[in-house]
């Protein structure tokens, strides 16, 4: 959300002319303008008030993913009332005149947002930063404490606005709930990846969402408020911000800092409460931390061996057996021996190569184990996708004596050729899916193996 005092992302009026919507909200001007998105400042006639509209318009590349995230927008503005958040007026669909679509309208915030001010070089000092800490997490108590819980998931400078003729940083305001999401299911999983990169937590990045997310956003936020760098542009080491020494603030405020930009997310301040306990007294407070017992990660060199030889002699095996049962049913005689061959010769490396890659995410992304779930979900499409493409290669190099994309424009002219057609299917396209499904099964067999791993160490 851009403010009145602040640069208007758009000063023309003519690709929105000056209007009357509903019968109610006269415009003004437009603050904000992106593919299907506009944000309008708009005069209330009935309260002679300023509001903000946001409009959603059906637009070429619009997908119906941006309205189920509109929709959550103006439902949990509707559901809350916050003094520090804006306050939910009105939601409705667009008459047909102005373009297809839906606008909400909520209260307006003047002032500017926290990223203007760093835009003019702004460093905030320690007790800015204090003061903005302890305002943004009694607004994520709030938040965090509501059935079921609201997690902003997109907490940074710009979402964050200082209000107008405020000698004090404590009256800021968190807007722009675009990006909200409801712990309405278990475990907080979500299916949309949104948010800001370098504000992120990594957890986030695979669709999983907790109120611990947005305090790795709020830490991020803070070092960015007293470094004057987006994180994205700082260094990092073992996925962690290093920020410690672009800074001027007390060992005890950067140790603060940095348990609350943790990437791993049970080794972070879980509840907002806590960490805002931890700023006030100073003291960072470990009975109340997940870390009291910190998660047991498996041995690396465990982890690599067994990812390789089981997925090496599963999806081996697999592929081996599959291409000669499937050799016997489309070549009776002798069929089995030639699959077989041939399937070992595929099968094999590929299943090495897929073991060692399977290790390699797992160690970057799911060490130690938060996520058994989508572990398993994001090796075992990796895998399978892997394995095809690979088995689509060598199958070609095979029986084509080339590339598969390399005879594409050959392939295409014959497609009405049915006895290419059909021989291009049973040699190589099936063969191939046969392959990439073995893959995904031997994955599925390494996951087992490292979640019996993770709960024995863990126990």
């Amino acid at each position: 959300m851009k403010t009145r005092s602040g640069q208007m992302a758009d000063q023309s009026l003519y690709d929105f002319p000056k209007q009357i919507l509903q019968e109610r909200y006269e415009i003004q001007q437009q603050l904000g303008k992106k593919a299907g998105r506009r944000t309008l400042l708009a005069r209330d006639i009935q309260t002679e008030q300023l509001v903000i509209i946001k409009l959603l318009t059906f637009s070429n590349d619009f997908a119906w993913e941006d309205l189920k995230l509109f929709e959550r927008e103006a439902e949990t503005l509707k559901a809350v009332e916050h003094p520090a958040i804006p306050r939910y007026i009105d939601y409705f669909e667009l008459d047909p005149s102005n373009g297809k679509g839906y606008a909400l309208v909520q209260s307006f915030v003047e002032g500017q947002s926290l990223e203007e001010y760093m835009k003019t070089g702004r460093i905030f000092t320690e007790t800015e930063v204090k003061q903005i800490a302890t305002a943004l997490l009694n607004i994520l108590i709030y938040l965090h404490g509501r059935q079921p819980p609201v997690i902003h998931r997109d907490i940074k400078p710009s979402n964050i606005i200082l209000a107008e003729g405020s000698n004090s940083v404590r009256q800021i305001y968190l807007v722009d709930f675009g990006s909200v999401q409801t712990l309405a299911t278990k475990a907080g999983k979500t299916v949309t990846v949104v948010g800001t990169y370098g504000y992120m937590p990594p957890e986030q990045f695979g669709g999983y969402a907790t109120p611990a997310s947005d305090l790795y956003s709020l830490g991020a936020t803070l070092i960015a408020l007293a470094t004057g760098i987006h994180p994205a542009d700082l260094p990092q080491k073992d996925l962690r911000i290093a920020f410690q020494d672009l800074v001027k603030l007390s060992p005890g405020l950067v140790g603060w800092l940095q348990w609350l930009t943790e990437p791993s997310l049970g080794q972070r301040l879980m509840s907002a409460s806590i960490a805002l306990k931890a700023l006030e007294t100073g003291r960072l407070p470990i009975n109340d931390l997940a870390t009291v017992n910190p998660p047991k990660p498996v041995n690396i060199r465990d982890l690599l061996w067994n990812a390789i030889w089981r997925s090496t002699f599963t999806g081996g095996l697999v592929v081996a057996g599959c291409a000669a049962i499937y050799s016997t049913v489309v070549i009776p005689v002798g069929g089995s021996m030639i699959g077989l061959l041939y399937g070992a010769l595929i099968g094999f490396p590929i299943a090495f190569v897929n073991g060692f890659l399977v290790s390699i995410i797992t160690r970057l992304f799911f060490f130690p184990l938060k996520n058994a779930q989508l572990h398993r979900r994001t090796i075992s499409i990796i895998s399978t996708t892997f394995g095809m493409a690979a088995a689509l290669f060598g199958f070609s190099r095979l029986f084509l004596h080339g590339s598969f994309f390399n005879y594409w424009s050959y392939v295409t002219s014959h497609f009405y050729d049915w006895s290419f057609v059909t021989s291009l299917f049973f040699v190589i396209i099936a063969p191939s899916v046969i392959t990439g499904l073995s893959m995904g099964a031997a994955s599925k067999s390494i996951a087992q193996w490292y979640e019996k791993q993770y709960r024995l160490l863990n126990k």
